[in-house]
């Protein structure tokens, strides 16, 4: 059974889909038959992308937009909504990583939860509306459950993409039904953000065709959290991972116990048993 929201003839938009998970998925829902809206910075990899949907012969319309700029995205709707089919998915992908500390530059703050979290908002509700039958995938990520030491600026961003997304899953359902939202939980992925420019792919790590691939898998399911394996951590893994960090609040042990000196070790044997 195929998600209704992949129909040929209509249009997916999706954001940062000058490369990376976003372009893959730009490709695969051309390769289905649809119209695609790209969105990223101004570049020429916006045109690269744009140019390899076409060739799959389909109509692709590149918009260059910061999606933390609810105009800009306004802006592009009001393109979609005159030159391309009738939308049936919104894949509100674009994101960006940097260094960060609690105590440190609040800046990186800013810049990632302009990119991060109102991009997300910004494309639900904006290009949402153009939405009557069909889905939002709003692209989080593992960290932003577990939520790792070392770059906290990333990681409340997708933790609160993942609150907003459930919400948002509630509300659809109550509110208009013809529409689903879903949460892509990326693995291990070989991307510009990820890796070094230029570098080889490790082993361990998913292509951004592979993440896509488990995505409509997914989708046909009818999945909510679409939480992606890679080649280096099962799903039975995270799981562990997750009900460690869940187990913290619980049994209220100290904050990020998995990492902490005193529990460490308590976590390493939790895996084994």
């Amino acid at each position: 059974m195929t998600h209704p929201a992949l129909r040929s003839g209509h249009t997916a938009i999706v954001t940062g889909a000058a490369s990376g998970i976003g372009r893959a998925a730009a490709l695969a829902f051309a390769r289905l038959g649809m119209e695609v809206a790209l969105i990223d910075l101004p570049g020429p990899m916006l045109g690269e992308a744009r140019e390899a949907v076409a060739a799959l012969g389909v109509k692709a319309l590149a918009l260059p937009a910061d999606v933390g700029d609810r105009a800009a995205l306004q802006a592009a709707a009001s393109r979609i909504a005159t030159e391309l089919a009738p939308v049936s998915l919104v894949m509100n992908n674009a994101g960006r990583g940097e260094s960060s500390s609690c105590l440190g530059d609040p800046g990186a703050f800013e810049r990632t939860f302009a990119a991060n979290l109102w991009g997300v908002i910004h494309g639900t509700q904006v290009f949402g509306a153009l939405v009557s039958r069909g889905a939002i995938i709003n692209t989080g990520s593992k960290q932003g459950i577990t939520t790792p030491p070392g770059n906290p600026a990333y990681n409340v961003s997708k933790a609160a993409v993942k609150a907003f997304t459930e919400a948002l899953a509630h509300e659809l359902r109550t509110t208009r039904p013809e529409v689903s939202a879903h949460l892509l939980i990326p693995g291990w992925v070989h991307t510009g953000m990820t890796a070094a420019s230029g570098a080889p792919k490790p082993a361990g790590a998913w292509t951004p065709e592979q993440t896509v691939d488990f995505l409509l898998q997914s989708l046909d399911r009818g999945d909510f959290y679409i939480l992606c394996p890679d080649n280096d951590t099962p799903r039975s893994l995270d799981e562990q991972r997750m009900a460690w960090a869940m187990g913290d609040i619980i049994q209220n042990r100290p904050a990020l116990s998995r990492w902490h000196p005193d529990w460490a070790e308590s976590f390493k044997a939790s895996l084994k048993s």
